[in-house]
């Protein structure tokens, strides 16, 4: 279920937040609970998708079973880069222990659902570090094309990184889920 993130899902958030394995392609480190905290009262305040700028961060949301309580395993960001030609960003981070299992692809699934529906947009894009092969596969699953990569385009944690952009259009989508 995706939803959105509230002041009571930092433990779940910090899980995945303060792992290095899943902060390695994120434009941040490791972050503490006081740091995560933070992050998430700001995603919990952003709640509208109108104008340039404007962003959502919805966390994806594991059902309580029996054996457990619900938790929040991982979020999807979405984000109006150009209201006028209508585009958006989307980007995905989900909890090592949940990686793999199609969570993200569901989750981005129904967010390019929403932005080719109702939302009215034309293209959302996905730029990663083309080192992140399992976002590369997710991009692909997603039918996403590849439409740019930049060499050596961004200084994160201490190296010069490349960037890779995956796109999909409204006409794309509709096709991709006919």
């Amino acid at each position: 279920m995706l939803r959105w993130l509230i002041e009571d899902d930092v433990d779940d958030v910090h899980a995945w937040m303060s792992d290095p394995q899943v902060a390695r392609f994120q434009g941040y480190e490791p972050r503490s609970r006081e740091q995560v905290s933070t992050v998430v009262g700001e995603i919990a305040a952003s709640r509208r998708l109108d104008r340039t700028g404007d962003f959502v961060e919805l966390g994806i949301e594991l059902p309580a079973d029996r054996a457990s309580r619900s938790r929040v395993i991982g979020s999807i960001y979405f984000s109006i880069t150009n209201a006028d030609d209508r585009t958006a960003q989307i980007g995905w981070t989900v909890g090592r222990a949940f990686q793999g299992l199609g969570y993200a692809a569901e989750a981005a699934r129904a967010v390019l659902d929403a932005a080719f529906g109702p939302l009215g947009l034309h293209r959302v894009f996905a730029e990663l570090d083309p080192r992140n092969l399992p976002s590369i596969a997710l991009c692909g699953r997603l039918g996403m094309r590849r439409e740019a990569l930049f060499i050596e385009s961004m200084w994160l944690k201490g190296e010069w990184v490349d960037s890779a952009v995956y796109a999909t259009l409204d006409r794309e989508w509709r096709h991709e889920t006919a």
